[in-house]
């Protein structure tokens, strides 16, 4: 697989099955901490939200999106990259854009998902805080992670 045509671009409605196509694979490789019925419910929500209402930015493989982040008030609300993706480098290349171009510098990370502190933590996230509750009320617990005062996109080490 060849990631030579990946690039950046702004989300539209063109790619709404696509993205909810990442969303679900990616969440079923990368969630095993999730009830099953709280899935549906999170999969219920996410094909009912508008993606619009936030910044959001696709990855594209030639034409097809491999991943996206979604921004809000410089907070990342929602990365995710299919499954045959992770661990190429491509999650560091969107945070990479969200934190130069849209100036990203929180997020917020189930405590559950090891997998993504640790590669928050590599890109010079801390965590501020923790919440017993996700934002819809439910058991599984949040990190709130900033940037470490002073850092930028040229500090951090990869």
């Amino acid at each position: 697989m060849s990631l030579a045509h990946c690039k950046i671009v702004k989300y539209s409605d063109l790619y709404r099955d696509q993205v909810l196509d990442v969303w679900e694979k990616s969440v079923l490789a990368t969630h095993h901490f999730l009830d099953a019925d709280d899935f549906i419910e999170i999969k219920s929500f996410v094909h009912s939200f508008d993606f619009n209402d936030l910044s959001v930015y696709c990855m594209l493989d030639n034409d097809e999106v491999i991943g996206f982040v979604g921004i809000a008030a410089q907070k990342i609300e929602m990365l995710f990259l299919s499954p045959l993706y992770i661990g190429k480098g491509l999650g560091k290349q969107l945070i990479d854009f969200a934190m130069s171009t849209l100036n990203v510098d929180k997020v917020d990370v189930n405590e559950q998902n090891t997998h993504a502190i640790i590669f928050y933590k590599k890109l010079g996230f801390d965590t501020y805080e923790r919440t017993d509750m996700d934002d819809q009320g439910k058991a599984y617990p949040l990190l709130r992670m900033k940037l470490k005062p002073g850092d930028t996109i040229l500090q951090i080490k990869y």
